[in-house]
């Protein structure tokens, strides 16, 4: 199994700067590559990467994505006097040329040329490249945006040709949309790029219409494009991450992408004077590894913007310590997405539903003006009433003079052992995992608890021997001295509501119990909301009793594949995030019919949350699944799903029902906005 993280950077990329003065341009300067790789060499971050060093592109590479005229042109940038280059720069959008800016953007397209190169012949896993020029803004024939060369679009071109892969994700988290990509990609159905940009009705940057989400693509590449409009600012964490919920991850793990692109600005982050959002940098330590598990692993991140220097230090260390394999922090304070945001993905979904079997019972468009767009009106009869001239929206943003501030993001704890086991002594622990071995002296009162409250036979000491041997892995769970574990056990409901009772013996411990198969579930197992049960089973269970426990029906069970991932990625992530669990429990009932592929996403998908403290527990006859369980607990991607076919329908309809009753308790279960809902409360 590959392993490894690339991290590609050289100093040469930051020798050229504005010459002249430009408001617009004056951002975007060498300390954004300076401070980003600093930050992690402070943190020792730089040290654990695996160093790749950069190439300049080739005039084929580059004549991938762009013109010839075009290449020609920039060429002659380092031979022009400063009034040449000011006169050059005229003839395009918010970009600055310098003499040394033609090799810096051919290192740029080639270092995101080394990084794919690295992981396609599998010398890395993943990686990232700290560039400099950007690039997802320059088009076939134009630069714009600070961006020259389409380093992303010329590497996705580039890995097509290559290496014949059939189907590339770009996902574009940078706060302007990238125009450049959109524009070489919407004819493509072998490309599926994603945006969220700034979009505010067409006022912000780069004020194109077809940044909206109506904007699809065209002809064969129709519903390989995808934009999410943000209609204002001040977005957070959970705004991002219900649209990864409800709107990429279905349609990224339907497409089944072979290689995963992503145009990383943090300009979207909290303290941006372009983006003015607040979503804190750990943000990107979950979007990152929400994305780890498709495509196998192999992840390509390419800087573009972000220009407070702060946030985008951080978010970059956020960013590669996932690709590390260090567990993402916990979120905190996700409650839903905002009402402009959800009207964004209802629109987003509504657009794109004939084109995914996973959003095909996607909302209806809206039928009333957006909330954004009943706002502005209003502003601009006013502004007509009182005879004054109407605000612009850098005036606007001019007034907010006081700087942001955000707390440091938590460090990713590191555990000393990654993956324990408790197994029968006729099982082999897999490599690359610990044993936990009998504890001669374990707490008497724990021992005597279990007696009472779990064991039949008084003289039934191997399963004493397998719970004291689970208590103990809980224990040092809690401690971080271990991060993740699995239990093989006799019974595995029994050893359920132990490791629950013990759990819950600490005041601040919140457990999210995913039950997967059929199976009686312990009624009193979430009375005090201490526990979230998310049982997916092909059994009719009665109307949810209770906000902590939901039952979730397949009609082919959990062998349903397509209807298992719909209910992983649109209910089970959104539920988990928000509940925010300190540990998380996975349990294979008996006979579950999951296949080892999905099971193995699964696996490797919760352990996004709870700091990656999560414990599986499976019955002896399931020992089969040990090996492919203890190896996504080691970090292992899952291997592809292939291309998913639709949900049942009946199943679909199912859930829409589910999410309408559970939506007002839990926020992030939300794909439209209140007005679409009869008025429901927000």
């Amino acid at each position: 199994m590959t392993q490894g993280t690339a991290l590609i950077y050289d100093e040469e990329m930051t020798k050229y700067k504005l010459l002249w003065v430009d408001p617009v341009c004056k951002i975007e300067t060498p300390e954004r590559l300076i401070a980003s790789h600093a930050a992690l060499v402070r943190n020792g971050l730089a040290d654990r990467c695996v160093c790749i060093p950069v190439r300049e592109a080739t005039d084929a590479e580059i004549l991938l994505v762009h013109s010839e005229e075009y290449l020609e042109a920039v060429k002659k940038t380092p031979y022009m006097h400063l009034e040449e280059l000011m006169e050059f720069t005229l003839q395009y959008g918010d970009i600055y040329f310098h003499p040394n800016i033609y090799h810096c953007a051919k290192l740029a397209a080639g270092a995101a040329l080394q990084l794919v190169d690295g992981v396609m012949m599998g010398k890395v896993r993943n990686g990232m490249a700290l560039v400099r020029p950007p690039g997802h803004h320059s088009m076939f024939n134009a630069a714009s945006g600070f961006c020259v060369f389409n380093n992303v679009a010329i590497a996705a071109q580039y890995v097509k040709q290559k290496y014949g892969i059939k189907r590339v994700l770009i996902v574009d988290w940078d706060i302007h949309h990238g125009q450049g990509v959109q524009y070489c990609f919407e004819n493509d159905p072998s490309v599926l790029y994603f945006s969220w940009h700034r979009y505010e009705h067409q006022e912000f940057w780069p004020n194109l219409k077809e940044s909206n989400y109506d904007s699809v693509g065209k002809g064969k590449g129709a519903g390989f494009n995808i934009n999410v409009p943000w209609n204002k600012v001040g977005m957070k964490n959970s705004d991002y991450l219900s649209v990864f919920c409800h709107v990429l991850l279905p349609i990224a793990y339907e497409f089944c992408p072979d290689l995963i692109l992503v145009c990383a600005g943090f300009d979207s982050a909290i303290g941006d004077q372009e983006g003015h959002m607040c979503a804190t940098p750990d943000i990107f330590a979950h979007l990152t590894y929400l994305l780890m598990n498709l495509a196998e692993g192999k992840l390509c991140v390419v800087l573009e913007g972000g220009y407070n220097l702060t946030s985008l230090a951080q978010s970059v260390c956020q960013t590669v310590q996932t690709l590390l394999g260090d567990p993402a922090p916990q979120p905190a304070n996700l409650d839903g997405a905002c009402e402009s945001a959800l009207e964004s993905l209802h629109c987003v979904r509504s657009a794109h539903r004939q084109y995914w079997s996973f959003l095909k019972y996607a909302a209806d468009l809206p039928t009333s003006d957006l909330s954004t767009m009943r706002i502005k009106m209003v502003e601009g009869e006013r502004s007509e009433e009182h005879g004054g001239a109407k605000q612009t929206k850098k005036e606007k943003e001019e007034i907010k003079t006081e700087e942001e501030v955000w707390p440091e993001p938590p460090k990713h704890l590191a555990s000393l052992i990654r993956t324990a086991l408790v197994l029968p002594e006729s099982v082999v622990c897999p490599d690359g995992c610990e044993s936990i071995s009998s504890s001669e002296d374990s707490n008497p009162l724990i021992v005597t608890t279990i007696r009472e409250n779990f064991l039949k036979e008084a003289d039934d000491s191997d399963a004493l021997t397998a719970l004291c041997k689970l208590i103990a892995l809980i224990e040092k769970m809690e401690k971080n001295e271990i991060r993740n574990g699995l239990a093989l056990v006799h019974d595995v409901s029994m050893a359920l509501m132990c490791a629950v009772q013990h759990a819950g013996t600490s005041p601040t411990n919140r457990v999210l119990i995913v039950c997967v198969g059929d199976g009686a579930m312990p009624s009193n197992i979430t009375e005090d909301g201490k526990t979230l049960v998310v049982h997916i089973s092909s059994k009719e269970s009665e109307e949810q009793k209770c906000k902590y426990y939901i039952p979730v029906c397949l009609k082919k069970g959990c062998s349903d594949v397509s209807g298992f991932m719909q209910v992983v990625l649109g209910f089970l992530l959104p539920l988990g995030f928000e509940y925010n669990p300190s540990l998380v429990l996975l349990v294979q009932m008996p006979d579950s019919g999951v296949c080892a592929s999905v099971w193995q996403q699964l696996t490797g998908l919760l352990q996004g949350l709870a700091q990656g403290h999560t414990l599986v527990l499976m019955q002896e006859s399931e020992k089969v699944f040990v090996g492919i369980t203890a190896s996504s607990l080691l970090g292992n991607p899952a291997p592809s799903l292939g291309q998913l076919e639709a949900p049942r329908t009946e199943d679909v309809e199912a859930l829409e029902r589910l999410r309408q009753r559970l939506q007002s308790a839990w926020k992030l279960l939300q794909t439209t906005a209140p007005e679409s809902r009869g008025g429901e409360e927000h």
